[in-house]
């Protein structure tokens, strides 16, 4: 398979790659953004394409989400799930105290506030296409500056590290998903993702929409909302179960739901994550 991520190589979401099952023995196609790897994979100019979908600090890549919706053809195929441990690189000889701009891509520079805040309060924080582009521009000579990058990405361009682990929390994971043309075969041991819309706003629609899945006793993993960029407090909502949706109880389930809506996407039924072995 030819599977799209965000690049260059180095970035978060190559780890992630190294990961799925799906992405062994196949070529890796990076882009710049998540909007090109997923244009990349619905345009079939590759197979599927990985993508973060949330993260255990920051929440979800609304981009991701977004895309799903509004840009539709592609369900989900895979799930992974990647430890994420990012550190602060800087050029040989640059102190942390003589750091005045730390680059990186919004998600770790969200995933690392409390770090820039006790340890470089003055710092200037720039957003930038990925990691490794972060990693790329400090190595390419930005005075002063620092990335926040993977420890692969120090290596790859002959950064020192400054501090290592310096997410909020000991767990950072982020979830990525593989979307390609069509889902998964079930397995067993399944999860499905949806988006639906109700048809207006009224007390217990989304209570109605829950309870098809409580009735025939479906495990709820996910439930968020956003905007449904139409109007004001009209939201669409995204919903993860535990089974395929070609399982008997959550076909029925997914009926259910489809008369209580005003728009059902159906994101994909994949394998839940089990850490290879």
């Amino acid at each position: 398979m030819r599977i799209g991520y965000l690049g260059p190589p180095g970035t978060f979401s190559d780890e992630a790659l190294a990961l799925c099952d799906l992405a062994a023995g196949g070529e890796s196609v990076p882009f710049a953004t998540f909007q090109e790897a997923y244009e990349a994979a619905l345009l079939r100019k590759v197979d599927a394409a990985l993508l973060p979908i949330e993260n255990s600090l920051e929440g979800s890549v609304t981009t991701v989400l977004d895309l799903l919706v509004h840009r539709p053809g592609l369900r989900i195929r895979r799930e992974v799930l990647l430890p994420v441990r990012p550190s602060l690189l800087a050029k040989a000889g640059l102190r942390l105290g003589d750091v005045r701009r730390v680059l990186s891509h919004p998600q770790p520079l969200g995933q690392c506030s409390r770090f820039l805040r006790e340890k470089l309060p003055g710092a200037a924080l720039e957003a930038t296409r990925s990691t490794t582009d972060a990693a790329a521009k400090v190595a390419a000579g930005e005075p002063g500056a620092a990335a926040i990058a993977s420890s692969a990405a120090a290596t790859r361009y002959g950064l020192a590290l400054l501090a290592e682990d310096i997410q909020d929390s000991g767990e950072n994971l982020t979830r990525f998903v593989l979307v390609a043309r069509e889902d998964e075969a079930p397995t067993g041991a399944d999860r499905t993702s949806i988006a639906f819309t109700l048809d207006r706003d009224r007390p217990g629609g989304l209570y109605e929409v829950l309870g098809e899945f409580a009735r025939r006793g479906l495990n709820l993993s996910k439930i968020e909302s956003r905007p449904t960029r139409a109007s004001l407090g009209h939201y669409i909502f995204f919903l993860d179960f535990e089974a395929h949706r070609r399982d008997p109880a959550g076909s029925d389930a997914l009926a259910g739901v489809l008369a209580r809506v005003d728009r059902l996407h159906l994101l994909g039924s994949y394998p839940r994550w089990s850490q290879p072995t």
